[in-house]
């Protein structure tokens, strides 16, 4: 870290002040590029401090300068740049921010599309849209935020129908643009699209930063639960650690104590086993930060406040093909008798997966075998089963 830029971040307004006059006044790039590339390495508070001393030196005579600082996108400087352009904007700047909207690198589209919120130019339309599925989803996510804050039904419409692609990958794209879009009507769209798909959990991951797990609780108790299992399936694979801060995980699992029905004991059984997974394993927790750490400690450890013999027998209950969480209530439940229900599943992939579990069980017979090999018509499943 340069000594400038340890100035800069610096508690000293002796050392701060000059060097937040310098980087604004003289067009210091070097120093804002130090700057963007050392921030995860700095504490949100130092961040925003830094912020609040670069709005302090701006003013209508040296507001220009941070068109050059465009160049290095920050979503930690992203506010205070825009909001002081649009403050002193005017139709050359917006001309100039249009440029770079349509000729820039992804770092001043992404600026450019957060101006476009605040300064609506139907010329910027046609970029927003052009961008809006940007494998850049700092891009990505600004281009949806202005075109909701623009109103555009056209674009949300769009897609809604896109969640309806073969594609996973552009499936993701337009989960991720609903959900910076902001409209919750969107949910039950989002959800469907998350059944049908083989990247389910990435899908689930998404859904809670367009409505909090306890509203979408409330509002679709079925498909709450399999939005929570598949979060839990994904968690320190496919989903950050950190979201147990996010997604409120310690309260979600509360409340699911608290009510204890077949569908959330299958849910906590799943949590129970991967938060101990998680901090059984160094290799997940090894990289996180300390409060992460605590966090995924303290929900372990009140999950193992609940009678999981209890949970498996309330489990038991979801073993019919109909249940969503019937493959996940399968790894739990050890009851042979209510597991061999399944084999006359008409879903040939839950045959198979009931075979295995039967035959993990050591229970799986040549009677089992044949009323599974019965119900399926698969080849592929017809052999896997024979050799089980």
């Amino acid at each position: 870290m340069s000594d400038k830029l340890k100035k800069l971040t610096g508690k000293n307004p002796k050392d701060f002040e000059p060097v937040a006059f310098s980087l604004i006044n003289d067009c210091d790039i070097e120093l804002f590029a130090e700057l963007v590339e050392k921030e995860d390495f700095l504490f949100d508070f130092v961040k925003n401090n830094v912020a609040k001393r670069i709005k302090s030196v701006c003013n209508k005579e040296n507001y220009l300068n941070l068109v050059n600082f465009l160049k290095y996108y920050s979503p930690s400087y992203e506010d205070v740049i825009i909001s002081t352009l649009v403050e002193y904007a005017d139709e050359d700047l917006t001309d100039t921010i249009l440029e770079k909207f349509e000729n820039g690198t992804d770092d001043e589209k992404t600026y450019a599309a957060k101006y476009f919120a605040y300064i609506k130019d139907s010329l910027a339309k046609e970029f927003l849209i052009n961008n809006a599925y940007s494998d850049n989803e700092y891009l990505a996510q600004n281009c949806a935020l202005t075109l909701a804050a623009w109103g555009d039904e056209d674009s949300y419409n769009q897609a809604l129908e896109k969640l309806k692609n073969i594609d996973d990958f552009e499936k993701i794209k337009a989960v991720k643009f609903l959900c910076a879009y902001g409209n919750k009507n969107a949910v039950p769209f989002i959800i469907e699209a998350m059944k049908n798909s083989a990247m389910s959990e990435n899908i689930a991951g998404e859904i809670p930063y367009l409505t909090n797990l306890f509203e979408l609780t409330e509002k679709y108790y079925d498909d709450a639960l399999l939005v929570i299992n598949n979060i839990i399936n994904g968690l320190g694979e496919i989903i950050p650690l950190s979201t147990v801060f996010d997604f409120q995980l310690y309260d979600v699992f509360e409340m699911l104590m608290s009510k204890v029905d077949s569908k959330c004991a299958v849910v906590l059984l799943n949590a129970l086993e991967k938060f101990e997974t998680l901090t059984e394993n160094d290799e997940y927790l090894f990289d996180e930060d300390k409060d992460t750490q605590n966090e995924i400690l303290d929900v372990k450890n009140n999950l193992k406040s609940v009678n999981k013999s209890d949970l498996v027998k309330l489990a038991e209950n979801e073993l019919n093909e109909h249940s969503p969480l019937v493959y996940t209530a399968l790894d739990f439940v050890s009851n042979p008798l209510e597991i061999q229900k399944l084999l006359k599943s008409d879903n040939q992939t839950l045959v198979l997966k009931t075979s295995e579990i039967l035959k993990k069980l050591n229970v799986f017979d040549e009677t089992y075998r044949t009323v599974a090999l019965l119900k399926v018509t698969d080849l592929n499943i017809k052999e896997i089963i024979r050799a089980l």
